[in-house]
């Protein structure tokens, strides 16, 4: 618990930033904590921990809140869920119990295969998996790196769910049993609660994977992983209403993709659905465009540009009438004659 407490980034996260020598401070006090962990702790030990609290924080208790919200207010919750009232949680007090205790089985079972993975990393080349050391990533350096580990997992995400998943191998029928339970828009509770097998090939995988081979800074894999933890949990949740410019659109596609028994929307982000014409109920592309046209994202940009020539073309106007006005010193001295 100790360790959980003193994690550098729950403490950044949670640090007031309004001015920018409190910005500063937050740095500073971000270093030293993340120092101190490091010299006082394994990177083992470091990074269940750290893989293990943005779970725990970004799905665990955020899917429990809205399950119970879900149940506690079926007539509000059925207003803004996708599907209407068949997109509810079942009310059925056992099942609802098997499914937290299979979820709960998951989320150990998906650190103890980080935990093997990295041991087994580390045998055969003897250094962590992830670079973790006392010296931050530079900012430009893990934006970088958060691209490509997300196109990688895109990637790795829609070819795997397609192909492996809904596709003719043994762990199909698995994935569809446990994950395509029912027809329907579905909850957070459901991001993990699969059969294990299908779980590391769906949830775990396409995180891991391009992570092991780009080997960025422990600091730089938490973001990501936390990134794409509530980026999952908001897919799952079955809501209309969902924050961000193409989280609506997501959701929207997960929901279709739970509902049609996993015949459409195999993608995190849909965009190689796009490309391969898998996408149902609208692409990502349809989804920035609309949300372009919401906010009138092209008149303020063509008023800002407008508003721009106006100012240079005011400067030009102002600099050219104080040229013509000024007088030359020779003028000036006839006349003074």
């Amino acid at each position: 618990m100790d360790l959980l407490l003193s994690l550098p980034i729950a403490s950044y996260l949670l640090a007031p930033s309004s001015t920018s020598w409190s910005t500063s401070l937050n740095l500073l006090f971000f270093y030293m904590t993340w120092t101190t962990l490091i010299l006082s702790h394994s990177p083992l030990k470091i990074r269940l921990v750290g893989s293990l609290a943005i779970r725990l924080a970004l799905w665990l208790i955020p899917s429990l809140v809205t399950l119970l919200f879900d149940l506690a207010l079926p007539s509000l919750a059925e207003s803004i869920k996708l599907g209407g009232r068949s997109a509810l949680p079942p009310r059925d007090g056992r099942r609802l119990l098997r499914q937290f205790g299979l979820a709960l089985f998951n989320l150990v079972f998906v650190t103890a295969a980080e935990g093997v993975s990295s041991l087994a990393f580390a045998f055969v080349f003897q250094e962590p998996d992830f670079k973790t050391s006392s010296a931050l990533p530079l900012p430009w350096q893990m934006a970088k790196h958060i691209l490509i580990l997300l196109a990688a997992r895109e990637l790795l995400h829609y070819n795997l769910h397609r192909y492996v998943l809904h596709g003719n191998s043994s762990l199909a029928k698995y994935h569809d049993r446990y994950a395509h339970a029912r027809a329907a828009a579905p909850y957070s509770l459901q991001l993990f609660a699969d059969h294990p097998l299908p779980l590391l090939v769906h949830r775990f995988l396409p995180v891991y994977l391009p992570a092991l081979i780009l080997r960025p800074h422990l600091l730089t894999y938490f973001l990501f992983l936390a990134l794409c933890t509530g980026e999952e949990t908001l897919a799952m949740s079955g809501y209309s209403v969902v924050p961000g410019i193409i989280m609506g659109g997501i959701a929207r596609r997960c929901a279709i993709h739970y509902a049609g028994q996993g015949t459409s929307n195999y993608g995190a982000w849909g965009l190689l659905d796009w490309v391969n014409g898998t996408s149902r109920g609208g692409d990502m592309l349809e989804d920035v465009k609309a949300e372009a046209e919401k906010h009138h994202i092209k008149e303020r940009s063509a008023d800002k540009v407008d508003n721009g020539v106006g100012m240079i073309q005011n400067g030009i106007d102002s600099w050219r009438n104080g040229n013509g006005t000024r007088k030359s010193p020779r003028t000036r001295s006839k006349r003074s004659s």
